[in-house]
C-alpha cells in the first residue's frame, strides 16, 4: 500500500469514527455519565499471613527492607512501611509468574537497559538468593543468621553485594542487591493498595498528594507544600457512598 493510499484510508476511517460518535451524542442530565464501581481496579493486598515467603523468609525480607529503608524518628522503615508485604504479594502474583513477558531462550547476559535476562522467574530467583545469603551469613566467623546480625554488619554485607565483593553461591549477588533495592523502593513508594507505603507514610514524607481528582488550582503554585492529606487509588472512607 502506498503512503498516499494509506493516508487516505486512515483519514477516511477517522471520519467514519467521528461521524458515528457525533451521531450518538446527546445531553445527559440528572445523573453521572458513568456507572460507579465498574472499573477494572487492582485487587487490594489484604493483611494476613505470607502468601509466597516462608516464615523464615518473611522475617529475612523484613530485616532486608529495614536496611534498604532505615527507620528514622519521622518515618517508619521498610519493615513497618510494609515493603516485605508488598514484595510477598507481588511474588505470589503476576510479577512472580512473569505474566506478559517473553520467557523463552536464549538466555544471554544483556545490557542494564534490557532488564533481567535470567531463565529463573522472580520467585525462583528470590528463593535461591535468600537461601544463598543465609548460607553466606552462617559461613562467617560468628555464624549468625541474617536476622540476628546487628544492623551495622548487615550494611557491610549489603555494601559488599552492591560492590561485587561479596559473592553468593549459585546467585549473582550484585543482581540480587539491585533487584531487592528496586522492589523495596517500589513497595515503599507505591500506592498502599499494593501492601506497602502503609498509612501513606512515604507520600507524607515527600509531600506527594496521591490520587486526588483535581489539581488545576495548584498547577501554577510552585514551591508550596500541598496542604491536603494524600489519597490512595482506593480513595478514602469519606468518599464511599452510604447505603440504606
Amino acid at each position: 500500500m502506498t503512503d498516499l493510499r494509506r493516508r487516505k484510508l486512515l483519514v477516511g476511517t477517522a471520519l467514519v469514527v467521528v461521524g458515528e460518535t457525533v451521531g450518538r451524542a446527546g445531553v445527559i442530565s440528572g445523573r453521572l455519565p458513568w456507572t460507579a464501581n465498574t472499573s477494572d481496579s487492582p485487587t487490594p493486598a489484604e493483611p494476613g499471613p505470607w502468601r509466597f515467603f516462608t516464615a523464615e523468609e518473611g522475617a529475612m525480607a523484613e530485616a532486608l527492607a529495614d536496611r534498604i529503608v532505615p527507620p528514622d524518628p519521622q518515618t517508619p522503615g521498610g519493615k513497618l512501611a510494609g515493603c516485605a508485604v508488598f514484595l510477598d504479594r507481588q511474588l505470589a502474583g503476576a510479577y512472580g509468574r512473569r505474566e506478559g513477558l517473553y520467557v523463552s531462550g536464549p538466555f544471554e547476559p544483556g545490557t542494564k537497559q534490557q532488564g533481567p535476562q535470567s531463565a529463573m522467574s522472580p520467585t525462583q530467583f528470590y528463593r535461591q538468593a535468600f537461601a544463598a545469603l543465609e548460607r553466606y551469613c552462617r559461613s562467617l566467623q560468628d555464624g549468625k543468621p541474617w536476622v540476628d546480625m546487628p544492623p551495622e554488619r548487615q550494611d557491610v554485607i549489603l555494601s559488599g553485594l552492591e560492590g561485587g565483593t561479596v559473592e553468593l553461591e549459585g546467585i549473582d549477588g550484585k543482581m540480587f542487591f539491585e533487584t531487592l533495592l528496586k522492589d523495596v523502593k517500589q513497595g515503599f513508594f507505591a500506592d498502599p493498595l499494593y501492601g506497602g507505603n502503609r498509612d501513606m507514610c512515604a507520600w507524607k514524607m515527600i509531600g506527594f498528594p496521591g490520587a486526588h481528582y483535581d489539581y488545576r488550582e495548584w498547577v501554577s503554585r510552585h514551591n508550596e507544600r500541598y496542604p491536603h492529606p494524600p489519597v490512595s487509588i482506593a480513595g478514602r472512607p469519606g468518599w464511599t457512598p452510604k447505603t440504606g
